[in-house]
């Protein structure tokens, strides 16, 4: 089976109708004609994905949802409703919902929202697994991370898998992003074909133009034969174009055509050549400011951005710093045949304080060292090499027993206890979720300067008895 669904509908003659049409498409469906009754069945069925009216008797699809995600988090819910109307749409969308529908119901459209569902769970959990276990293909490797906008790149990842289109990874150096265009690549249909990665930087667009499209013989000096270019050899893959924003308006002009006709011009030939590869594209740069400035062409900004993917750096990921540390310790001592080492709290502390500029290609390098340098079974922040005393404060600076102190650390516990849902962190808590908001802010632990950022959402709406005091 593919997976188990639950649909929940007063209206029998729409169960029947859910049920015959996704067993048919190999799932396991079991109906329920109240919020009452799929709640009494839920864990006992156990389903991967909730598709539930919202006006019942008895409770709600809102009510019923908002349960859902406080009893099973990562149980992918839909709304379906024959009364359309602003209010319920946003309540729904707040309390977790994947989809909101509107009956008459398309049921094409029904199998496309349901298998989109199960491919995002697939690879959230596949991504989140790679914590626990290093058997994985080299495309989500080092792709590990609980916070709430990895998970969202999980996601993306997977609406991603069954398109065609362009799309732009923006982030720092270091921040993974041929790995998630990698990712995009071996989870799509075309796994099977060539992934083929350029760095634009690395060669002068002479010769970037030439691996690129080709060249024919003598076209220049040492152009002996015929060559076929990076787009050619890809056929139907992936043509991965690092660091585009350092491309030159000459080349941008000749890499538009090839979005615009999907076909390529060998250097010093007169045959085009006809492309079906998928283009994805990196770059630490602001595009949008290099728009405005002259010196990116808007049209080919258009063609590459149809898709964008943000990589937050790793310092505004802290929380996900001990998990990547010990799987990459854990990977890097069995690439290495060594035994596997201790990595203390004082040490995994310290490596959450440091800023990491280099991300999270700095902290393998760091971690790879240390296990080189290391005199015992345990790391030593000594042994990371890295720029300031790592570690230090978190080991020699005094207890701090203040009230301040332990509401710090309370909700930096909620918050790890959620993976950074701030959503989910305001209801634990009891409290609205601008209060939890103005706390992050008080305590550091979240951007000034970025309100709507990723993170951000819809306000939770506080627990009985909570208070904005």
């Amino acid at each position: 089976m593919n997976g188990r669904i639950l649909v929940v509908d007063d209206d029998a003659a729409i169960r029947e109708t859910f049920r015959e049409h996704l067993s048919e498409s190999g799932y396991d469906v079991a109906v329920a004609g109240s919020a009452e009754q799929a709640l009494a069945h839920f864990h006992a069925f156990d389903p991967a994905l909730v598709i539930t009216d919202v006006r019942m008797p008895g409770l709600n699809g809102i009510e019923l949802l908002q349960r859902l995600q406080q009893a099973a988090p990562d149980v992918a819910c839909v709304v379906i409703t024959a009364h359309e109307d602003m209010r319920s749409a946003v309540e729904a969308m707040k309390a977790g919902a994947r989809e909101y529908l509107v009956k008459p119901l398309d049921l094409d459209q029904i199998d496309l929202i349901v298998a989109r569902c199960f491919r995002e769970r697939a690879l959230v959990r596949r991504a989140q697994s790679l914590s626990e276990s290093a058997a994985e293909p080299y495309a989500l490797d080092r792709l590990v991370g609980r916070d709430a906008r990895m998970i969202e790149i999980y996601k993306r990842i997977g609406t991603l898998a069954t398109s065609r289109a362009p799309v732009l990874i923006r982030g720092e150096t270091g921040t993974g992003k041929e790995l998630i265009a990698r990712a995009i690549h071996y989870n799509s249909e075309r796994a099977g074909e060539p992934f083929v990665a350029v760095n634009c930087t690395a060669l002068p667009e002479t010769l970037l133009e030439s691996e690129l499209f080709g060249h024919v013989r003598g076209a220049f000096t040492g152009a002996v034969a015929d060559r076929r270019g990076h787009f050619e050899r890809a056929g139907a893959g992936t043509v991965f174009l690092d660091e585009i924003g350092d491309i030159g308006p000459a080349f941008q002009a000749k890499l538009l055509r090839v979005l615009q006709e999907r076909e390529v011009l060998p250097v010093g030939g007169e045959r085009v050549v006809r492309t079906e590869a998928r283009v994805l594209a990196a770059t630490q740069r602001d595009l949008r400011r290099l728009v405005a400035e002259g010196r990116f062409r808007e049209d080919l900004w258009f063609r590459l951005c149809v898709v964008e993917i943000e990589v937050p750096p790793l310092r505004d990921r802290a929380g996900d710093i001990p998990l990547l540390a010990r799987y990459l310790l854990e990977r890097l001592a069995r690439e290495a045949h060594r035994p596997q080492v201790i990595l203390p709290d004082s040490v995994l502390r310290g490596l959450q304080a440091y800023r990491w500029p280099g991300n999270v290609r700095e902290l393998e390098n760091a971690l790879s060292r240390a296990l080189i340098l290391a005199r015992g079974p345990a790391l030593a922040r000594e042994d990371l090499g890295l720029e300031g005393d790592v570690g230090a404060s978190a080991s020699a600076a005094p207890a701090d027993h203040s009230l301040a102190a332990a509401e710090r650390a309370h909700i930096c516990g909620v918050l790890e206890r959620v993976h950074g849902n701030k959503r989910q962190a305001a209801r634990l808590l009891r409290i609205s979720r601008s209060r939890l908001d103005r706390l992050l802010e008080k305590h550091g632990l979240a951007p000034k300067q970025d309100p709507n950022g990723p993170g951000t959402g819809p306000e939770a709406p506080p627990a009985a008895g909570a208070s904005e005091a």
